[in-house]
């Protein structure tokens, strides 16, 4: 059988590669997203990876996650944030089906990373699931049965939203707000600083690296408990590049969600780390295409 093009669409990099039936990448690329120019350029980006494949053999679909707000049965976007302009109104289902006659789904990249924990890794087999992705903000998922539970709007766990006492959960608790957090009162320019650097200086005894990630964690369980207590979920996921440091972190947010519960919820709430890191949009997209033609 043909292969599907996987394609997964961030703010800062765009990954992209071949995946076969049974859902085994064959390969995987990468490249900058370019994000600054624009909806446009994203989508003649995606085209020419399309048409890159299409030149070496034919093609059983495109499966593509991305940033920003997805209506998954139109196939376009119909809300991102200020740093990809433009994006808001891009067809990518109708673009790329009309240019190369080959199926084309495309579904929100947080979204993705969930189908990929449920259908494959941490989540596999919980019948309610929750995973976030802390990056440059925070992302949520609600899997139900398998299924991404899309709300009435497709704005379903918009959780980064969430109102806290200082403000929203992704103000407060992403790697973004982390980094200017240790930016700040070290007094330097926010360029300087990323998790990776934070958390070497942190185990080097770095008072302040170490503060921010306190701050950080203490923010993650607050904003985690706001969720448990909606949808009682059976686990939590929690993916994005700075999970990396699942040693560091895992304890100490598992530790601060449970202070933040009553017992009964404490007691059977499950935190894992997410699976599939680098490669989950890429395999959510995926099983969303698979499930939206029900195979």
């Amino acid at each position: 059988m043909n292969p599907y093009v996987v394609i997964d669409i961030g703010g800062t990099s765009i990954k992209y590669g071949l995946a076969d039936a049974k859902g085994q990448l064959l390969e995987t690329h990468e490249m900058p997203t370019e994000a600054q120019k624009g909806g446009p350029h994203i989508l003649n980006t995606t085209k020419e990876i399309v048409a890159r494949y299409l030149k070496k053999h034919p093609l059983a679909g495109v499966a593509i996650s991305s940033a920003g707000m997805v209506d998954p049965d139109k196939g376009e976007i119909f809300y991102a944030g200020p740093q990809i302009p433009n994006y808001a109104g891009t067809q990518f289902k109708k673009e790329i089906e009309e240019t190369f006659q080959i199926p084309c789904e495309i579904e929100n990249d947080v979204n993705c990373a969930g189908l990929a924990e449920v259908t494959t890794g941490h989540a596999k087999g919980s019948n309610n699931a929750v995973c976030l992705t802390i990056g440059t903000g925070i992302g949520g998922c609600l899997l139900l049965d398998g299924q991404v539970f899309h709300g009435f709007s497709n704005s379903a766990c918009e959780v980064g939203y969430l109102h806290l006492p200082d403000g929203a959960f992704q103000d407060l608790a992403s790697t973004t707000a982390l980094v200017e957090y240790v930016a700040e009162h070290h007094g330097d320019p926010v360029e300087q600083w990323n998790g990776r650097r934070i958390f070497k200086r942190a185990t080097e005894g770095d008072k302040i690296c170490m503060a921010g990630i306190d701050r950080m964690v203490a923010y993650l369980g607050k904003g985690l408990a706001n969720i448990v207590y909606v949808v009682n979920p059976e686990v939590i996921v929690l993916g994005g590049g700075i999970m990396a440091q699942e040693a560091i972190l895992k304890p100490k947010i598992y530790q601060t969600l449970c202070a933040e519960l009553v017992p009964s919820l404490a007691d059977k709430i499950r935190l894992e780390f997410a699976h599939h890191q680098n490669a989950a949009g890429m395999l959510g997209a995926y099983y969303h295409f698979r499930q939206k033609h029900g195979t």
